[in-house]
């Protein structure tokens, strides 16, 4: 009787009937969206320690937002999609805002914190709206691939496949070296199985790369039951609140704030949009169920990630295995939040998986994103230079900031120089001075 009152009371909240699903298909969709997704809990506490903060609480971090904000995206907007630390953001803050300008990670945090206020009040007031619609879509395309190709140069460096010299700024670097060979069993182990369409393969191929070097001697091996997992649950205790507000204000940080929002903005958008249709939550009309729930809740998840110590989070793609599973409503987040939530009596064994373990992981996602170059429309030079340089000055400049303001910059002035001036509305001209102002300050 029990039993069937809990199932009656999903029924009725997450409106399984209507959405022609069953509490068992969610529940699959779920444990298949986690499988699809777990590879954040040992990359993204890798790119935080690389900016300074503290693993085992990156660790915690981690999987405490992706948990909360998954389960509020479950309950609150009733969609089947997970939410955790977003790639490129996470590496936008450690490598660009930590590392370029060199800016301790509690100020970073300051600035997630900004951006997150900001993203809600451009949600709730709807001037999203005009901002996405003001950027066309080949910078839309091209976002996306420079971040992906700026991913993957992080992911190549942890590698060791690339280093630096002094002639040429990046060679190739020495494959014979351990953890450049480990680097590679992984990498093509992780892309054997996604081109055989294995879930969960990118979580597959950091653990067989930690178990073999661990086999190996190049990774220490747990040495008890403690060491896998927690007699306690790991905390956030060295990052929780540290967030430093007045420090990203007093920088002037306003450049960064506004590269984390715009990011945010599109990434989230479009994966919504992508999502959402093939959840077949898009009305006749075009419009999408409850999306003004979803992007308040990626909104707050952004605060709250400020808050509890980790880069930005936003809706992730691999739940698109979930929704290819059967999941059509809240009840697959919410079953991927609670095994996020079991996944930290495990956390003393993601603190074991080294770096190399997880460097591939950064170059498959930057392949997938790269597909995407395909949409942009090199034919018109107006339309290909700006996306072009958007693209190529992500990685070469270390700096997603920089990839807009070259793409953004280009774009107004070969569009107006070429007799197009119309196809630039004033939205793109003030985002353009803008840049073209913070560049020449940085000069």
């Amino acid at each position: 009787m029990q039993a069937q009152a809990s199932q009656s009371f999903l029924e009725r909240f997450f409106k399984l009937s209507e959405k022609g699903t069953t509490v068992r298909t969610e529940v699959i969709a779920g444990f298949t969206t986690f499988i699809a997704l777990a590879y954040i809990m040992f990359v993204n506490p890798n790119i935080l320690a690389d900016a300074g903060v503290p693993k085992e609480a990156a660790i915690a971090s981690t999987i405490w937002i992706a948990a909360l904000s998954t389960l509020m995206m479950g309950v609150f907007a009733n969609y089947p999609v997970a939410l955790a630390p977003g790639m490129g953001l996470n590496a936008f803050f450690a490598y660009y805002v930590c590392g370029v300008l060199g800016l301790h990670w509690t100020v970073a945090l300051g600035a997630v914190f900004f951006s997150g206020l900001l993203f809600l009040i451009l949600t709730i007031s709807h001037v999203r709206q005009a901002i996405i619609n003001a950027v066309p879509q080949n910078l839309r395309v091209a976002i996306g691939v420079g971040i992906g190709l700026f991913i993957a140069f992080i992911g190549l460096k942890g590698t060791g496949l690339i280093v630096s010299d002094p002639a040429t700024f990046i060679t190739l670097g020495s494959v014979t070296k351990p953890e450049t060979a480990m680097s590679l069993f992984g990498l093509v182990l992780t892309g054997v199985l996604m081109a055989r369409d294995v879930q969960g393969s990118i979580l597959i191929g950091i653990i067989a790369t930690t178990v073999l070097s661990m086999v190996l001697g190049y990774s220490p091996v747990p040495a008890s039951f403690a060491d896998v997992v927690s007699t306690s649950l790991p905390h956030m205790g060295e990052t929780f609140g540290k967030l430093d507000i007045m420090g990203a204000w007093n920088y002037g940080i306003l450049s960064i704030i506004f590269t984390f929002t715009v990011v945010e903005l599109f990434d989230n958008m479009g994966t919504l949009i992508g999502l959402t249709a093939k959840a077949k939550l898009v009305k006749e009309n075009g419009e999408i169920e409850n999306l003004d729930r979803a992007l308040n809740t990626d909104a707050v998840g952004t605060i709250f990630s400020a808050v509890f110590g980790t880069s930005t989070v936003t809706s992730y793609i691999e739940s698109a295995a979930g929704i290819a599973a059967g999941g059509k409503t809240g009840l697959t987040a919410v079953t991927v939040a609670v095994l996020f939530l079991v996944s930290l009596l495990f956390a003393p064994l993601i603190g074991l998986v080294p770096g190399y373990a997880t460097a591939p992981p950064l170059i498959l996602v930057g392949a997938l994103m790269m597909s995407e170059v395909g949409k942009v429309n090199f034919a018109d030079f107006t339309d290909g230079l700006p996306a072009f340089l958007t693209i190529i000055m992500m990685p070469m400049t270390s700096s997603i900031a920089n990839g807009f303001a070259f793409g953004f910059i280009s774009y107004a002035f070969m569009k107006s120089l070429s007799g197009k001036a119309k196809e630039v509305s004033p939205i793109m001209w003030l985002v353009s001075i803008a840049f073209m102002v913070n560049l020449f300050m940085r000069s």
